[in-house]
């Protein structure tokens, strides 16, 4: 029989201790940053700079370096690290928030005073631009009429482009529409506005007209709705589309009925957008429709005003009462265009597919 012999191995000693560490608490970072404000303000003082842009631009920085310094010292390294990412990505927001509410409050202050009834109901005929009074009216109803109109060509067009990508393209032609849809993407209002005067004024001998820059418009929105409609498009999961096809279903049929029901309130969206986008262009407005001081509803004859224009016109005259004028059309030209961002939001809230829980 033989014996066990059990040898004794030292047995490593557990020691215990705390597994959490000292933490800033919620309060540090809106601390920090206003310590920061406080400290970038004294220094701009004392340098003796006028700038707001340069106290915010120190005061960022004296943000970033503090977070960086009392975070080492109170937790460690590792989270001073990711508080400083942390602090960089709320610097690059505030900078890029900061602009657009200083412009959506200078010209809210500037435009509320003119804004009116009787600025929304009139045109400028019988006003002399140094004068105070006259209206928008001419300009809004050209700005609807060429929008629309662009929006009617370049809707369709882009739609069933971005459907023939998607399902159908596969050769040599999808490639060379992508193609063209990137370069269309990229070009400038301007050339755009040439190609149109060119064609349409010059070739074909038509005069300045609403629908000549409703052509121009459609040009820039098209390659906005192909793309944006593609990506929704994208979106719809294949095992839709392979049910419907397993179904006996054709494939028009299925695209008809299962995709674009489907994939519609993006597509909504993408057009509002692209709309959005058109409705600012000024450059193919001054090509080919000229303005009017008149109002002209007829956007197939005669010459027609839209808001970017009238507000280039009225800024270029100068006098405080043009001035005041181009910055209530700017207002209403904001306005009109953030009704339309908010339709677009809202026709894809209520057209999102409903999931079940």
């Amino acid at each position: 029989m033989s014996q066990l012999v059990s040898e004794k191995r030292p047995v490593a000693a557990v020691t215990t201790g705390s597994l959490s560490h000292a933490r800033l608490p919620r309060w540090a970072p809106a601390a920090i940053a206003a310590g920061s404000i406080a400290a970038g303000c004294g220094v701009g003082l004392a340098a003796g700079w006028h700038s707001r842009v340069q106290w915010g631009m120190i005061a960022a920085l004296i943000f970033v370096l503090a977070t960086y310094v009392i975070t080492t010292k109170v937790e460690n390294s590792r989270q001073a690290k990711d508080r400083v990412a942390t602090s960089i990505v709320w610097v690059c927001f505030v900078l890029a928030v900061v602009p657009l509410f200083s412009l959506g409050w200078v010209t809210i202050s500037e435009g509320m005073g003119v804004v009116d009834g009787y600025f929304l109901g009139h045109s400028m005929n019988g006003v002399l631009d140094v004068q105070p009074g006259g209206g928008i009216y001419h300009a809004l109803l050209g700005t609807i009429e060429q929008v629309l109109i662009a929006a009617v060509i370049a809707a369709p067009i882009g739609l069933l482009s971005a459907i023939y990508l998607v399902e159908y393209g596969r050769g040599k032609l999808a490639k060379a529409v992508t193609f063209f849809v990137d370069v269309m993407t990229g070009i400038p209002s301007i050339v755009a506005g040439l190609f149109v005067l060119a064609t349409w004024n010059l070739m074909l001998g038509f005069g300045p007209s609403g629908f000549a820059g409703g052509l121009a418009l459609a040009i820039l929105m098209m390659p906005v709705v192909v793309r944006s409609t593609e990506e929704m498009l994208k979106l719809v999961p294949n095992e839709l589309r392979e049910a419907s096809l397993a179904l006996g279903v054709p494939k028009w049929r299925t695209i008809l009925k299962v995709v674009l029901p489907t994939a519609i309130g993006g597509i909504t969206t993408g057009v509002m957008l692209a709309v959005a986008r058109v409705t600012g262009e000024t450059a193919p407005v001054l090509l080919l429709v000229f303005g009017t001081r008149l109002i002209n509803p007829n956007p197939f004859e005669g010459a027609q005003s839209s808001l970017p224009l009238y507000v280039y016109e009225q800024y270029a005259v100068g006098t405080d009462a043009s001035i005041a004028r181009a910055w209530g059309a700017a207002l209403v030209l904001i306005a009109f265009v953030m009704i339309l961002n908010l339709v677009a939001r809202g026709i894809a809230r209520w057209k999102a597919p409903k999931t079940g829980k």
